[in-house]
């Protein structure tokens, strides 16, 4: 067993403070591979933003768990190395079991996420609470879910949306004592999100639900998974370059910032890094056919992809030059 504190990481407890203060959203970025990995650790150490970097537990079976703790490890030594003084948490995101959030803990992790919203709600809170007892054991931070996203991640498959119910939100979080929640208004996982037509089309969050949980729960970390904006300037070159995405939608970047403004403290971006990836990968391949050096074509998706991050983490999220008024 490894303390994540040995690794370089933080907990989620000082950011989420301060991002409830500052009315930010702390970015939750996923990874898989190495390239991803410095470029959020880049993308976020220019704008000076926190981070949660996310490892799926797909992710985790595909590049091993303890490559996974040095890669980590290696990315916190890196920011240091380049000058930046950010708070880096390294997340399991989507833990389905409380053997998956164990497992993690001891590898390092600070901070896990046990998704129980495939349970009904008792047996939800009873896994959370078991989670939560293990986790603040070892001053790990807790994520859990109460409502179902529909959309496809990974092993997380639902087609059908069930709206977070108000009323049990502070039973949920006082039984479990979880130190944030991620509730369902409205976002979804994948690249298709919204079974329209047209981006106009595109219903808006319910704000509703979001303004009457945070009045019930106060000062309390809220998050929101699925809410990639599924950017429509890469998904048009990976289909320019024989790509087949059609009708892909996400949340709209306008909706997103609006969220935090109702005191959203984290969001997740899984989709619009791959499609960045993706976009930039067939591009180059396409333009270079006689190319086969790795590092020409996940360079320059890596270059891509730091640029989104930034952008994001200035117009959306608003957690750029935020890392300063966090205590590490």
């Amino acid at each position: 067993m490894v303390s994540y504190k040995e690794l370089g990481f933080v907990n989620t407890k000082e950011m989420f403070k301060v991002a409830l203060e500052r009315k930010f959203a702390v970015p939750g970025y996923n990874i898989n591979n190495l390239e991803q990995l410095q470029a959020i650790i880049s993308g976020c150490g220019e704008t000076k933003s926190p981070v949660i970097i996310q490892i799926s537990k797909g992710a985790r079976e595909y590049a091993n768990q303890t490559m996974l703790k040095y890669l980590g490890q290696g990315g916190v030594e890196m920011a240091k190395e380049l000058g930046y003084s950010i708070p880096i948490v390294l997340h399991l995101d989507h833990g389905d079991s409380f053997e998956l959030c164990k497992s993690c803990i001891d590898f390092g992790f600070s901070s896990v996420m046990f998704d129980g919203s495939h349970l009904d709600y008792e047996e939800n809170i009873k896994v959370t609470k078991k989670v939560v007892e293990y986790a603040h054991e070892r001053d790990v931070s807790v994520e859990a879910e109460l409502g179902v996203l529909a959309g496809i991640e990974e092993h997380v498959i639902s087609e059908e949306h069930h709206y977070t119910d108000p009323e049990q939100v502070e039973d949920f979080v006082t039984r479990t004592n979880c130190d944030s929640l991620a509730i369902a208004i409205g976002t979804s996982h994948g690249a298709y999100k919204f079974k329209v037509e047209k981006e106009e089309d595109i219903p808006e969050l319910r704000f509703d639900i979001l303004n009457d949980v945070k009045k019930r729960l106060g000062k309390y970390p809220i998050v929101l998974h699925g809410s990639s904006s599924v950017l429509k300037e890469y998904v048009d070159i990976v289909n320019q370059y024989g790509g087949a995405l059609e009708k892909a939608f996400g949340i709209p970047e306008t909706q997103l910032r609006k969220a935090t403004e109702f005191g959203v403290s984290k969001i997740n971006i899984d989709t619009d890094g791959r499609l960045v990836f993706t976009a930039m990968v067939r591009k180059y391949l396409s333009e270079h056919p006689k190319e086969f050096d790795p590092r020409k074509y996940l360079g320059l998706a890596r270059k891509e992809l730091i640029e989104m991050i930034k952008r994001k983490n200035r117009e959306v999220l608003k957690s750029a030059d935020q890392a300063d008024y966090i205590k590490i």
